[in-house]
């Protein structure tokens, strides 16, 4: 099993498919495939997952000179409550720092229950784009865009 395989499978475990956040497999290897892109596995102590063992999240993020994008970020739901968010966002401010980063962003829809953590973390709310997801029923979701000094 490879760290695509690891990351894909903590995505489908993770994602409501009522949303139609998660991405194919294609999307994740061609967005990987491109050098500004990376991503970043965890194990269930918080530290890197174990060769051989399922990763029990993961974050997808894209650098743009000193800024990083936070794409995706994941934990298994069997494995949510223990702090494995935290770390993983804690992890991707030392990355951003190793990668130079001054700011780093995320977008996620309105009704996204990890906003509280992302508040908590750091980020402010710096921007909304009204109606811009849509859910498998057609049920229209604002976009919440924020940012965080590195």
């Amino acid at each position: 099993m490879n760290d695509v395989d690891r990351l894909m499978d903590v995505m489908e475990a993770s994602f409501d498919p009522h949303y139609r956040e998660a991405w194919t497999r294609r999307q994740v290897e061609d967005s990987l495939a491109l050098p500004s892109t990376y991503m970043l596995l965890i194990g269930e102590d918080g530290g890197p997952p174990t060769e051989g063992i399922d990763a029990a999240g993961f974050v997808l993020a894209r650098q743009a000179v000193d800024e990083i994008e936070l794409l995706l970020i994941a934990v298994r739901p069997d494995l949510r409550g223990k702090g494995l968010g935290r770390a993983l966002l804690h992890h991707f401010f030392e990355s951003a720092r190793r990668r130079e980063a001054v700011k780093v962003f995320l977008e996620m829809r309105a009704n996204n229950p990890a906003e509280k953590l992302y508040r908590a973390e750091g980020f402010t709310q710096i921007g909304l784009r009204k109606d811009y997801y849509r859910t498998i029923t057609g049920h229209a979701l604002d976009a919440l865009t924020f940012g965080r000094d590195v």
